[in-house]
């Protein structure tokens, strides 16, 4: 199809430019950290539920999802919702009351007052660099369309070198805009901008599959013909060989369309099954118990999205609007994953990179074409402005405030929150940049296991403390707890192979300069970083005793502000 950009560019213009102007709006005459991280408690419950649909369907899920149906060809991924439907609910019973009873601001002051200030420190400075490492990582994928645009529009082969400053270029133009409603605006503009961004995103999708059961001809009864089909992805064949490559491609087929997958193998044996399900991603182990543990870090441990949940008027609203986000995320899931298969049976070619970015820059009319990518960028804007306002909400409340400028007025402290926006802003795109280089020299590397298993190498320890505060008033110091987030980190590092990975990099992919690996010991997928961080985090911070003065202050505190 012709690539005519100028109706696509007037579309996106136009999305932009309602986009800050809402943000601008609703976010306008903030003058305390209150307003500006929490909206001061007053949004309506339906305007907080959109919103962390909005936030947690990033540009990486809304082109990284669909990549998954269309390798797999079937909703083995979709299986993890269940975990996060279990999580919510988990969440809200455990979680969402104390922060409101403690009346915080940033998460992590819940830390401080249960243990003390170093834990505090300790998690909100896990939350800072972990946030940034996935946010700027998801923010890459945002900036493919633009990539391939740009070769659509001038007809050239690119250089690695080349595509690296074009993503940086995109990187920047996407963050900008969205850097300005988000640093001026606060958490209002991000909540209502994040509904009119997951009302765009959704409506984008239900286009996406309407357009592609047209064009497949004969309809679903086609798809399901060509989702069976055996056929070999010659880039297997190069790097595995033709009998594994032509194995993987007949379990494909025989697993297309399925939704479970129990990862065990008749006549395998117990420990081959074991390591089996721990090295897989998508089976109903990981879906029931790896996919709760991750949800309830990501939910009820991150600065990002629960400061979202803190924006209702009271904890019975803001548990009404996880728990329905949580029922939302399956058939959300499904049609993404629906988009993927019905790319396959479209396409049919095995490893195709990025099948749904390259739909719709190569198969949609112009116009129409502006409107699916007006909805990437709004999965892109929305996550990207939750994670802007949550890392300077966490940098201000935790670091500046008690700090930098302890006797800072409101005034100077929400204008120490939107620099460190802007400053945010700047990380972001440098790790977006370095994202896109990684997958530049790393071809094989899928976007989902990039974005969720980044933090899952931190976010264990950072679930393992909350719940030994959460689950116990009594055990638990901040010399215990720094010794046991290191040790969960390291556990975690070690068995997802985190020190090949990096190794493997440095020589510039070469598969085979692996630096240490028992065969003994399993490689666990990403769904199960957080599971096993996480445990080992509480059982090891457990240990210690909390002490009796800080069991005292914790309920001083409690009580002064109830």
């Amino acid at each position: 199809m012709h690539f005519s950009p100028w109706l696509d560019a007037l579309v996106i213009f136009v999305y932009f430019a309602v986009i800050v102007s809402i943000g601008l709006y609703k976010g306008r005459g903030d003058k305390t950290m209150r307003g500006f991280a929490i909206g001061d408690r007053n949004i309506p419950w339906w305007a907080v539920l959109a919103s962390i649909l909005a936030a947690e369907t990033s540009a990486a899920t809304f082109l990284g999802a669909p990549g998954e149906g269309y390798e797999y060809r079937n909703y083995f991924y979709a299986q993890l919702a269940i975990g996060t439907i279990i999580a919510r609910l988990l969440v809200s019973i455990i979680f969402i009351k104390p922060y409101y009873d403690y009346r915080v601001i940033s998460i992590y002051d819940f830390l401080r007052v249960r243990f003390g200030e170093p834990t505090k420190n300790g998690a909100s400075v896990v939350f800072l660099i972990t946030r940034a490492l996935a946010s700027g990582s998801r923010l890459y994928v945002a900036a493919i369309v633009l990539v391939l645009g740009w070769q659509n529009l001038y007809h050239v082969t690119l250089s690695q070198t080349q595509e690296v400053w074009i993503y940086a270029g995109a990187l920047l133009f996407l963050t900008i805009f969205t850097a300005i409603y988000t640093a001026l605006g606060g958490i209002k503009a991000v909540v209502w901008t994040d509904l009119i961004q997951a009302t765009l995103m959704f409506s984008a999708l239900g286009f996406a599959i309407y357009s592609l059961l047209h064009l497949i001809p004969g309809g679903w009864a086609t798809v399901v013909q060509r989702t069976h089909l055996i056929i070999v992805n010659p880039d297997d064949v190069k790097t595995d060989g033709a009998a594994v490559a032509l194995q993987k491609a007949t379990d494909t087929a025989n697993h297309a369309l399925k939704f479970w997958n129990t990862g065990i193998k008749p006549g395998a044996g117990f420990w081959p099954n074991v390591r089996n399900i721990l090295e897989s991603e998508y089976t109903v182990w990981a879906a029931f118990i790896a996919s709760t543990f991750t949800t309830m870090a990501t939910h009820g441990t991150d600065q990002d999205m629960v400061q979202r949940m803190l924006t209702a008027k009271n904890y019975v609203r803001s548990r009404v609007s996880l728990v329905l986000s949580g029922l939302a995320d399956l058939p959300l899931n499904f049609c993404f994953l629906i988009v993927g298969i019905l790319l396959w049976a479209f396409y049919m070619t095995p490893g195709k990179a990025n099948p749904f970015a390259f739909y719709i820059m190569n198969q949609l009319p112009p116009g129409i074409r502006g409107l699916l990518i007006a909805g990437l960028f709004a999965t892109a804007m929305g996550s990207l402005s939750t994670a802007l306002n949550a890392l300077a909400t966490s940098f201000t409340e935790d670091w500046y405030i008690p700090y930098i400028n302890p006797g800072a007025t409101p005034e100077r402290v929400v204008r120490a929150a939107r620099i460190s926006t802007v400053f945010f802003s700047v990380i972001l795109v440098i790790i977006g940049a370095c994202t896109a280089y990684a997958v530049l020299v790393l071809p094989g590397l899928r976007v989902i296991p990039i974005v969720l298993g980044i933090f899952g190498y931190t976010y264990g320890s950072l679930l393992g403390v909350f719940l030994a505060g959460m689950l116990t008033k009594t055990r638990g110091n901040n010399t215990g707890n720094v010794i046991a987030m290191i040790c969960g980190f390291i556990a975690v590092a070690i068995l997802s192979g985190l020190h090949n990975t990096i190794w493997i990099l440095f020589h510039h992919g070469d598969p085979t300069a692996v630096l240490w690996k028992p065969y003994w010991l399993p490689e666990i997928a990403f769904p199960w970083r957080i599971a096993f961080g996480s445990i080992i985090t509480f059982l090891i911070a457990i240990l210690f005793p909390t002490p009796k003065t800080q069991q005292e202050l914790a309920r001083a505190h409690v009580a002064k502000v109830a």
